[in-house]
Order: structure tokens, then C-alpha cells, then sequence
């Protein structure tokens, strides 16, 4: 789904402060809307309330802008993920793509312009779960699996203003926080049986409604206060990233983007990394292993988002020149073999007596 170049054009102010300024930050309590109703009142002078406010949200999700409102979750806090490739042959490309989307632990899987041309994560309840479908994978297309799992989040965010003409993500920006989080590949996400519930009752969004945490607590049957003060405790501990407005970028017109792989010299690679990831432009950025004994010798992962395929190679040519100046390799994602959210029943299912809950 895309929509076309003016899609901005019939956007008011208010939209645009919900579009732009709310894909975070949305209030924790009993009616959320009515907070950002006056917020957004406060800033733009338009007269709007809750109501009005849920209709406008409504609204945009139909029209394809947000794909959702609620959390955005954190898989490899929650359990243990990791990015695979394969080199699947022409002749067999769709068939081993068969094989690897039909695993409910594959939540993402791209074509690439490589060698290594099939991409996709996995994020399994545990590392073994995760390794044995690799395993499996590997055994089912005859094909070797290169397995790269996020030691380091430099900066991961996607969430960037989209109610303008920028070429690339964050044009309009000057500067990004940024901060180095070790990932554990044994990562369990250490859930009560509270949490456990309520990351499975919200992983595709939050009812969109005046009232969403008393929903999610009627349906989870929880208190409200504890589903509440769970939020809370989730977004602290990493396990939910963000709350707010979900933008679907590729509708906005952010179609082009493209992942590059860096060598970089081990003792250099935290600074590197961080002063990356603090770049505007730059919405991903991540420590992975190198696989010498596969022919992979790439320890860092960026990635730009553009509305312009130029914008986004002037960019890595930027980065390249002024910050990384190392071997590196552009991965252009050519075709999106599968999309869709990770799925926490698997992640949950360890969590302390969740079987007894």
C-alpha cells in the first residue's frame, strides 16, 4: 500500500502533532487521550478533545499512516533473536523462501543485492529454540546459514518525523541520543505472569479506544493500576521501546533504504559506534560477531531510510568519508520476502510460572 505524493497535503496541524510528535511518549494512565488532546490543543490553537482525538487516530491507521497505536516491543530484550542469512540459489530462491517464512519465529525476511541474499530474523522464547530452527533451516534448504546476533545496540529507533519533504530520515534533525546496550543472546526478559499476559494482549497494538490500559486489563482480567504500573516497569526495564502512534514509513514515502556492513577495528568499534549512532540520519546502528570461518569480516551494521535512493547513497558516502573510513558493503533490500511482527507467545512461554498463571 502507498499513498501518493501529496498525502500531506490534507494533514491540519493537529494531525501533523500526532503523526510527528507522538510516535513516543504517550501518556501511561487511565485516559491517555485526553492528555495529548490538550497538549496538542496548547501547541497548535485548534480546538480538539479526546474524542475528536481518537477519530483523527482512527482515521490515519485506515488511511495506512500508522500501522497501529501502542507499544513497540523489544524482542531481543524479551527473548533471544538474531539476524540470518542465506545464499539460496536462483533456481531455488522462492522454495528455500518457503521454507524460512513458514517458521512463526521469522518475523522479518529480504531479498538483498549479495552474495548472502535472503535476510531474516528469528526471535525464538530461548537461544536453544532459536538455534535448533536454524539448524533446522540450514538441514530443510541444503543451504548454510550465517548467524549474526546483535551483541551491541548503538541507537535502533525508527521513529522520525514524516510531515515533510525530507530526502532521508531526520533531514530536518540536528542530533539523535545515543547510548551503547549490551544484548544477551540468553535473554529470557525475566517476566512475571502479569507481564507475560500483557505482552501477549498487546503485541499487535492497543485497543483503540478512550479508555486502552482498562481494556487490556479487562481482557488480561488484571487490575488496572497493575497493568498500569506493569507498563511502567516494561518500558524501564527496555522490554517495550516506545508507546505512541505506529508510522508505516514506506506508505509516508520512506521506500528506500539500505544496510551496511563495516569493518571496523575492534578496538575502535564502541566509539565508532556510538558517535554513528548519534548521527540524525542514521536509524540503525548495531554490533554484530564477525563469522571469519564463513568469509564474513563486517563487526558493524548501519542503516539510512530515504524517500530518495540519491539521498540515501550521498548519505553513506558521508559516512564512509567523514566517520568510517573502512571496508564496507551496501546491502540494498530488492524485495520483502516477509514482515510481520515478532510473536511473543514463544518469548513468553519461560517466563516464571507462566504455566501456572
Amino acid at each position: 500500500m502507498s499513498l501518493d505524493a501529496d498525502w500531506r497535503a490534507d494533514l491540519d496541524a493537529v494531525d501533523a502533532a500526532l503523526v510527528d510528535e507522538y510516535q513516543s511518549g504517550f501518556p501511561v494512565e487511565r485516559r491517555p487521550f485526553e492528555r495529548v488532546a490538550s497538549e496538542i490543543a496548547a501547541e497548535t490553537g485548534a480546538e480538539v478533545d479526546a474524542d475528536g482525538l481518537l477519530e483523527r487516530v482512527r482515521d490515519l491507521r485506515e488511511r495506512g499512516v500508522f500501522r497501529r497505536f501502542g507499544a513497540v516491543l523489544n524482542p531481543p530484550v524479551i527473548g533471544s533473536s538474531t539476524l540470518a542469512a542465506v545464499r539460496a540459489p536462483d533456481d531455488r530462491f522462492d522454495e528455500v523462501a518457503g521454507v524460512i517464512n513458514g517458521y512463526r519465529q521469522v518475523n522479518h525476511n529480504y531479498r538483498r543485492d549479495h552474495e548472502w541474499n535472503q535476510w531474516f530474523v528469528v526471535t525464538a522464547g530461548s537461544r536453544e529454540k532459536r538455534d535448533e530452527i536454524l539448524e533446522e533451516i540450514e538441514a530443510r534448504t541444503g543451504c548454510e546459514v550465517l548467524a549474526l546476533p546483535m551483541l551491541t545496540d548503538y541507537y535502533i529507533d525508527l521513529e522520525f518525523p514524516v510531515v515533510n519533504a525530507d530526502r532521508f530520515a531526520r533531514e530536518s534533525l540536528d542530533h539523535t541520543d545515543v547510548s551503547a546496550t549490551r544484548i544477551s543472546e540468553d535473554a529470557r526478559g525475566d517476566l512475571s505472569p502479569l507481564e507475560a499476559d500483557l505482552l501477549l494482549a498487546i503485541q499487535d497494538g492497543f485497543p483503540l479506544s478512550a479508555t486502552p490500559y482498562a481494556d487490556v486489563a479487562a481482557e488480561i482480567d488484571a487490575p488496572v493500576d497493575d497493568v498500569l504500573a506493569a507498563v511502567e516497569r516494561l518500558l524501564a526495564d527496555g522490554c517495550i521501546k516506545r508507546i505512541g502512534c505506529v508510522v508505516n514509513h514506506v506508505v509516508t514515502g520512506f521506500t528506500n533504504n539500505c544496510m551496511v556492513v563495516w569493518d571496523v577495528p575492534d578496538e575502535e568499534l564502541d566509539e565508532r559506534g556510538e558517535a554513528v549512532g548519534s548521527l540524525p540520519y542514521v536509524t540503525l546502528c548495531y554490533h554484530r560477531p564477525r563469522r571469519p570461518d564463513q568469509e564474513w569480516e563486517y563487526n558493524l551494521f548501519t542503516m539510512i531510510h530515504g524517500r530518495e535512493a540519491e539521498a540515501v547513497d550521498a548519505k553513506i558516502d558521508e559516512l564512509a568519508t567523514d566517520h568510517l573510513p573502512f571496508d564496507h558493503e551496501r546491502l540494498y533490500s530488492t524485495e520483502t520476502l516477509k514482515q510481520t511482527g515478532a510473536r511473543y507467545e514463544d518469548l513468553v512461554a519461560d517466563a516464571p510460572d507462566s504455566e501456572s498463571a
